[in-house]
């Protein structure tokens, strides 16, 4: 069937499996390869092109008829006397008349080498995105495209894009032997084409799936990887960085605003769309830098399918959602960012990942990034599946991912959703619905060590970043250093102060008497961890109501309640977040198809509590007492924690320099001759007095300046005797 020029050097099967379009190694067969027939040297050429019925090799100024064997498609050259390297185009006729000339992928070497294949096979590769993915090269002197994907269990893998009619005969890819990785590099592509990757199983299945490593996607409902250049973006932000590198977060101010892009910032013009990255940045840098704002959190910008899943069901790891804009768009706004002394964390998801069957899910037929086991392997409450953290390929796919972030966007931190998931293997499981680990325990042993290397690498590789992690049980050492044989991660977000500190204040004040522990507890534990004050999304979705609606007693004592908590979270130790929207005082409940309801400002309760928030930012941080040693037991001392029968609370928060004193009055009493011991003979002023008419208060306090008088009290030798305003903080510092 074939002729003997064209097996020399090969066998008959490896023709038919080239026609199968099933062959591990194409390169071994197609292209241009030495050969010796009869005495000559020279080169065999081989190209396969099903649906062209003639062609051609042009070399140079020349070009010559390629022939035809019985096969459809397949044709062949011998050019005696000729050696390698040679440059060529192949130029394929099809029977509409129409011809395609390429410069044919079968004659460039891999674009990985051995020791990528050993590190990448190890799980050490943390740099995998620099190889792994589609990304554009120069070859010898050709520009193109290289493209590496991980599919150990196949027969055949192909690119296939708009640059070959989506047609998986025409690219199929070299398996690089063990190591389950497939590459080819395709000259001529440009950024800006959609391709996918297709699949044939050891089952014959045929799978369609998007890159893992895709670096932009199309907009959804589509699913195609986007070819984009990573690294043409000219930064900025070279001061922020240099910065960066010397900042000690945890004596620093941290004030954080949540923030879901698509529901921050829509243009109602124009059919309430979605803002561009562009588009929303400067009003977001106003915004912040307004309420004393300094770090932005961004529930998930990896690409995701579902808007209702608000990005938390991801289907591309590296890709930033092209809802908003390009790659280099979500670049500028990270850029401006930084320009504007203002940081950015991710939320980032490596606990699940969704069901869609043309991303990770049965990616190569097999249950490859997930678990087998369904014990194991999914969700039942998010209907998701979850990593197989023990797969050296798996983990380094996470952790290559956080790094990316981190490198190719300059991003400042990382928060880890949902790590409670991940660490207890019977997490929301009943009794044999989970897999106990080697010890007969209920810790998920390789997710633990998954979760240690990924930040054993985020502290080593990009000092000034840091990682928090969303972790909602009593698991101790989350922010203990690696080394030390904690999990690794800078912060913790404290749940217990979150749920304890709604809890108390839902309550109508003439019962918070009965629940005063709420607010105290969690000094018991403050500093166990490094903490952030969570007041995030998750608590005003889902019939929860905004936190001004959660707050009891009309609209007034809502309100004041509301300043009132907000006091009490800035003056607790702990570094703060607080889902945007809530320092306007909104109604509503937080939802991802709406906009920040800015109109509430011409109201004037509202435009009130933003003042208020604006100031109580401003002090913040402008107080180091209020910072400074956020992590420390000095910076923190009751003057009285006991004082249950009036709701009150009042304790002093100290730096080096300076210390603040706090008082706070959770009911609508006010408390006059109230004494609060004060650690110096000196006169006082009230730097923040949240009743204030200004905000919108009864305006009842102490007219600005107290004088302290001398006798003990609370263990000290003076005190002040104060009149608390009702529902309200007060902040005193030294005159």
């Amino acid at each position: 069937m074939f002729p003997k020029e064209l097996l020399v050097g090969i066998a008959a099967e490896d023709i038919r499996r080239i026609l199968r379009v099933e062959h591990s190694d194409p390169h071994s067969v197609l292209g241009a390869h030495p050969v010796r027939i009869g005495r000559r040297d020279g080169l065999i050429l081989r190209f396969y092109h099903p649906d062209a019925i003639s062609a051609e090799v042009i070399i140079g100024e020349e070009t010559l008829p390629l022939s035809q064997t019985q096969a459809p498609g397949l044709f062949w050259l011998w050019l005696p006397d000729r050696s390698l390297p040679l440059s060529y185009l192949i130029r394929f006729n099809f029977p509409t008349g129409l011809s395609w000339t390429i410069d044919p992928p079968y004659r460039f070497m891999p674009t990985l080498g051995d020791q990528d294949l050993y590190y990448a096979g190890e799980g050490k590769h943390y740099d995998l995105y620099e190889k792994m993915g589609a990304h554009p090269r120069v070859i010898n002197g050709v520009a193109g495209v290289s493209f590496a994907v991980w599919v150990p269990n196949a027969k055949r893998v192909s690119a296939i894009g708009d640059f070959n009619n989506w047609d998986g005969r025409i690219f199929p890819m070299r398996s690089m032997g063990t190591s389950g990785i497939w590459e080819l590099f395709v000259p001529g592509l440009e950024q800006g084409s959609y391709y996918k990757y297709e699949i044939k199983t050891n089952a014959d299945d045929t799978r369609i799936k998007t890159d893992p490593f895709a670096f932009f996607m199309e907009i959804r409902p589509g699913s195609a990887s986007v070819l984009w250049n990573l690294d043409h973006y000219e930064w900025g932000d070279g001061l922020w960085i240099e910065r960066r590198r010397q900042i000690n977060h945890f004596s620093s101010p941290m004030n954080v605003y949540e923030v879901h892009l698509g529901s921050w910032m829509r243009i109602p013009e124009e059919g309430n769309r979605w803002a561009t990255y562009r588009e929303i940045v400067g009003p977001l840098i106003d915004h912040l830098k307004k309420y004393g704002f300094t770090h932005v959190e961004l529930m998930p910008i990896m690409e995701h399918p579902f808007d209702a899943s608000w990005g938390y069901q991801v289907t591309g790891y590296y890709a930033p959602t092209s809802r908003f804009g390009t790659p280099d768009d979500f670049k500028f706004f990270v850029d401006a960012l930084h320009q504007n002394n203002l940081g950015v964390i991710l939320d980032w998801v490596p606990a699940h990942f969704p069901k869609d069957d043309y991303s990770l899910r049965l990616f190569d037929g097999t249950a490859l990034y997930e678990h087998d086991d369904p014990k194991q392997g999914e969700h039942r409450d998010w209907g998701t599946l979850i990593f197989n953290y023990g797969r050296n390929e798996v983990r380094n796919f996470l952790v290559s991912n956080a790094l990316f972030w981190l490198d190719k966007y300059h991003v400042d931190g990382l928060r880890v959703d949902a790590v409670a998931s991940m660490i207890y293997l019977d997490y929301s499981r009943s009794e044999g619905e989970w897999v106990p680990n080697i010890y007969g325990g209920n810790e998920n042993l390789e997710a633990i060590e998954f979760i240690k290397e990924f930040n054993a690498m985020v502290y080593g590789k990009f000092p000034g970043c840091f990682t928090v992690a969303e972790e909602s049980t009593a698991w101790t050492g989350v922010t203990t250093p690696t080394y030390l044989g904690g999990l690794g991660f800078g912060f913790k977000w404290d749940m217990g102060w979150m749920h304890d500190t709604l809890n108390y204040f839902s309550k109508d004040p003439v019962h918070r008497c009965f629940h005063h522990n709420d607010l105290t507890f969690s000094m018991m534990y403050a500093y166990s961890e490094n903490f952030v004050l969570p007041l995030s999304h998750d608590e005003v979705v889902y019939g929860k109501g905004s936190l001004l609606r959660k707050m009891p007693g009309d609209d007034w004592q809502k309100f004041a309640n509301l300043r009132l908590l907000f006091t009490y979270m800035y003056t607790h130790p702990g570094k703060k977040l607080l889902i945007a929207g809530s320092e306007l005082g909104e109604w509503n409940e937080w939802s991802h198809e709406s906009s920040l309801q800015s109109d509430l400002l011409q109201y004037p309760v509202h435009f009130q509590i933003s003042q208020f928030f604006q100031d109580l930012g401003r002090i913040y941080v402008s107080s180091r007492a209020l910072w400074e040693w956020d992590c420390k037991p000095e910076g923190f001392a009751w003057i009285d924690c006991n004082d249950h029968l009036n709701s009150t609370l009042s304790y002093i928060r100290k730096s080096k320099n300076e210390y603040l004193i706090c008082l706070l009055n959770f009911t609508p009493v006010v408390r006059h001759g109230y004494w609060v011991g004060v650690p110096e003979l000196t006169e006082y002023k009230e730097i923040l007095n949240s009743d204030s008419e200004y905000y919108g208060g009864s305006n009842v306090g102490n007219e600005g300046l107290i004088m302290a008088k001398q006798g003990r009290y609370h263990g000290y030798g003076q005190y002040l005797e104060l009149t608390l305003p009702p529902l309200a903080g007060l902040l005193l510092t030294r005159a």
